[in-house]
Parts: structure tokens; sequence; C-alpha cells
């Protein structure tokens, strides 16, 4: 017994001392693995799902680093940098940029780098202080139909019967109208005012987040762990917002980003009708004053059509890098 002993441990020995048999043997073994596209070994994968478990902290910000997502936020920083800092930035200071000055449509110089536009104006400065109006009427707007439409769609999904219909049914009258007409109607009764535009545009967002984030408390309402706070003694409104609504915000993010862009070209749109505050510095408004210019001053509108593009563009770019880092399953649809 003993002598057998010594061979099996002697075999046991030469095994590991033989390299190319053990890579020769993992081989045969694992055919399936080196040869079908996506065919998984059950260790690899148990040991990838441990390993992710300890940089799950770090995965959400490996997502991001797509090249069109940093060239979004790279877009984003530029836009928000000239809101924040126009003082420094800007060439000339507000009340001059909004000013009347001579020469008119007089094309790019030493003193107007990019020309100037209706009234003499700097188009250059008129660029910068535009994307603090545009930022400034956005993003109050999109808080403002985030806030309300998330707060009406989690009570219409979580009580359901006629609490739901009436909530559901408002939503569709408000449906029914075209975005810009609706706000164009709003904006011409209440007055072109910065304040009544951001709440037209606040209103037109709401239903579509209320139904958005009800169709999601729909299907949360009916999970366990809400089950299990029910259980617990805690309260509708708790299980609402304390349980639900942190489970069921992804989209809702992802939206937000989205429709900033969306305002600001809607905005840019109510801007060049005429509809806009005549004391902001807009591009949709300049834009329509320089359409007139097309030929002997094409810079006038060229400039402010160019940054209501990248400003779009960016955040699309940045809604949809966080729309793959949220749900990486929509990576290649």
């Amino acid at each position: 017994m003993g002598q057998l002993y010594d061979q099996e441990e002697l075999v046991e020995v030469r095994k590991k001392e033989s390299p190319a048999r053990n890579v020769l043997s993992w081989t045969r073994s694992n055919l399936k693995f080196l040869f079908l596209p996506g065919y998984r070994l059950e260790e690899l994968t148990i040991r990838q799902e441990e390993y992710e478990k300890t940089i799950s902290k770090r995965k959400f910000i490996r997502r991001l680093k797509s090249t069109l997502t940093i060239v979004g936020i790279a877009i984003i920083l530029i836009i928000v940098s000239f809101a924040v800092f126009a003082p420094w930035i800007s060439p000339y200071s507000y009340p001059i940029a909004d000013g009347v000055w001579e020469p008119w449509y007089a094309p790019p110089s030493s003193e107007h780098l990019l020309g100037t536009t209706h009234f003499g104006r700097d188009v250059l400065a008129r660029m910068i202080w535009g994307a603090r109006s545009s930022l400034t009427i956005a993003l109050p707007a999109i808080t403002l139909s985030v806030v309300a439409g998330v707060f009406f769609g989690i009570i219409a999904a979580y009580y359901g019967g006629w609490v739901d219909a009436v909530i559901m049914r408002i939503a569709d009258i408000l449906f029914a109208f075209p975005g810009l007409i609706f706000a164009i109607v709003l904006v011409g009764i209440l007055g072109r005012r910065m304040e009544y535009i951001i709440l037209a545009y606040g209103i037109l967002g709401i239903p579509y987040y209320a139904r958005l984030i009800r169709g999601n408390v729909l299907q949360a309402r009916e999970l366990p762990y809400v089950e299990a706070a029910k259980v617990a003694g805690a309260g509708k409104w708790r299980i609402m917002f304390k349980h639900i609504l942190p489970n069921t915000i992804q989209p809702i993010i992802i939206s937000f980003t989205f429709d900033i862009g969306g305002v600001i070209l809607s905005f840019a749109g109510l801007a060049f009708l005429g509809y806009s505050d005549p004391h902001l510095i807009e591009w949709g408004r300049d834009i329509d004053l320089g359409r007139g210019h097309l030929v002997d001053a094409p810079w006038a509108s060229f400039w402010p059509g160019m940054m209501i593009v990248f400003t779009v563009l960016g955040f699309m770019l940045v809604g949809d890098g966080l729309r793959d880092a949220l749900d990486p399953r929509l990576r290649n649809l």
C-alpha cells in the first residue's frame, strides 16, 4: 500500500512539473470556451461576478468613458463656463452686447472677432451671454417638469383607481396641445417675460415625466421589497418616496439630460418667432434678426446657430452615455 501511495504522489508531481501537458489537457476540456463565441465557463463567470462586486463603485464611471460621452461632457463644460464666467470671458459687457452701436453687420475684425449683427452688436459677446440665457431658462423649466411630473406620476400609479384616471386624463389633455403652440399661447397671454417662458415649458414637460415614472412604479409596487416595507409598518408616502422612487429614478435622470437640449432648441424656436423676452440675449433671436442678411452677413446667423447645435449635441451625447451607464443592456440596441 505504501508503494501504491508513493506511485500516485509521483504521478501528481510529474503532472505539476509538466506545464505543457496541463495546457493541452485544459485545452481539450475547454474547446467550447475557445471556439464557440459567447460560451462562458462557470468558474470564470463566478470569479468575474465576485470581482465586479469589489469595483461596483467605479463601474459607473468606467461606463461613461466612451469617446462620444467625453466629447459631450467637454461641450457642456464649455457652455457652462460661458454662462458662469461670461463677465470675464466676454469681450464686451452685457449692456454693450445688447446696446445700439455702429456699424451694423460688420465683417470680422480685430475689434469684433466674429463680426457684428443687428444694431452693431458683437457676435462673439452675444454667443457667450446667450449661453447664460439658455441655461437659465432650460434648467428651471426641466426641474419644474421633473419635480411635478414625478410627484403626480407616483401618486397616480401607487393609488390607482379614480386618482390615476383623473391625473392621466389631465395629462392626456396637455399632451393634445402641440408644445410650441401651447408655449406661444401661454407666453402671448401672460407676457414675454423669462418667468412665464419657464412656466410654459415647465408645464409642458409634466405629463411626459408623469407617464414615464408611472409605468415604472406600476411594476415596482408589486415587488417583494414593497410588501416587506408594508409589513414593517411603513406609511404610503414613505413607501412611495423612500423605497419606490430611488429604484425607478434611472429613466428620469436620462430623460432629464436629453430634455435640456430639447428645451434649449425649443426655446430658440420660440425666440426665432419673436416670443422671447426682449431683455434677454438669446441665440434664436439673433438668428431671426440675421436671417435677412444670409448673403451679405452670414456670420450674424451662422454662429448663434452653431451654438444651438453644439449645446443640444452636448446634452444629447451625455444623455446617451448616461443611458448606457445606468442600463448597459441598451448599449448594443
